[in-house]
């Protein structure tokens, strides 16, 4: 299981204890003091972000980023009203698609200004321990429907929650001869005119290297390697900050309405990068 910290750790021993062996952690009392907190409800976003335009993710099933009829599948990047955003999340309206407050360009800063003096704008022990600032700050709404896709990032995470849960299944990265990975053709979908979506593909762009599996339901007649591969499953709750190592393997759901902010922390590109890469090297 992810072992629990009860208060956040100093610099020394993030790094000696958490970082450098790569291993997840969830740690609590590490966000307590910000007003997000207690600030975010529906009726304060409202009020402060309000009309302001900004992009959200919609999809027909919910799963942006991620294989779908032989192709890797974007979401539509709408812009809209933010309150508008929230009546569908509200069920104030209803919607046939799923929405999601996804971008991940750092999209709190540069989306919602508003919002950064209620957070913190980086993690002062997690800033020290690694000797940099956060390459992103980013900003998640969504609902319940809303899946993100097994794949791993080559940052460090923290991840934290403000309000709801997020359920993270995470796949160390020794597990990657298991995890099946194909060359897709991308594409993105568009809403037609009758309100249907159709899949475009992007011709131009290389293919795109994803995981097919959906560690939930995994086809194991097709992928019968994932039988070996050891998931952790974990909730995050609010209030509560997860460590989520570089290049682990992860898959999210949500409760609706779910509110997180996370800081993305470049890697460092060390032995532990070129230990993995001779693994995905050795697995193809």
């Amino acid at each position: 299981s992810v072992p629990y910290l009860d208060r956040p750790p100093s610099p020394l021993e993030f790094y000696r204890e958490w970082v450098s062996p790569n291993k997840p952690c969830i740690i609590q009392n590490a966000i307590s003091h910000w007003p997000a907190l207690k600030k975010w409800t529906s009726a304060y976003l409202r009020e402060v972000v309000g009309p302001k335009v900004v992009s959200v993710a919609v999809t027909p099933n919910g799963y942006a980023d991620a294989v779908f009829q032989d192709r890797f599948v974007m979401p539509e990047e709408r812009q809209m009203p933010f309150m508008d955003f929230l009546d569908i999340v509200e069920k104030k309206v209803t919607s046939p698609n799923v929405f999601y407050v996804q971008k991940q360009c750092s999209n709190l800063t540069e989306e919602f200004p508003e919002l950064v003096c209620d957070v913190q704008p980086d993690i002062p022990w997690m800033t020290e321990a690694l000797g940099k600032k956060p390459d992103a700050v980013n900003f998640w709404l969504g609902e319940s429907a809303a899946v993100t896709s097994l794949h791993k990032d080559h940052y460090e995470n923290l991840y934290c929650v403000i309000s709801g849960e997020k359920h993270f299944l995470l796949h160390p990265p020794s597990d990657r001869p298991f995890i099946p990975y194909e060359l897709y053709q991308p594409a993105t979908y568009q809403v037609s005119e009758d309100g249907s979506f159709q899949i475009v593909d992007e011709k131009s762009a290389d293919k795109v290297p994803w995981i097919p599996l959906d560690p939930l339901n995994p086809n194991l007649e097709r992928y019968p390697e994932y039988a070996q591969a050891k998931p952790l499953q974990c909730t995050v709750k609010a209030g509560e900050m997860l460590y989520l190592p570089s290049l682990w393997f992860h898959h999210v759901q949500q409760s609706h309405g779910c509110i997180a902010v996370n800081y993305w922390y470049d890697m460092e590109y060390d032995l532990k990068y070129s230990y993995y890469q001779l693994l995905d090297c050795l697995t193809k």
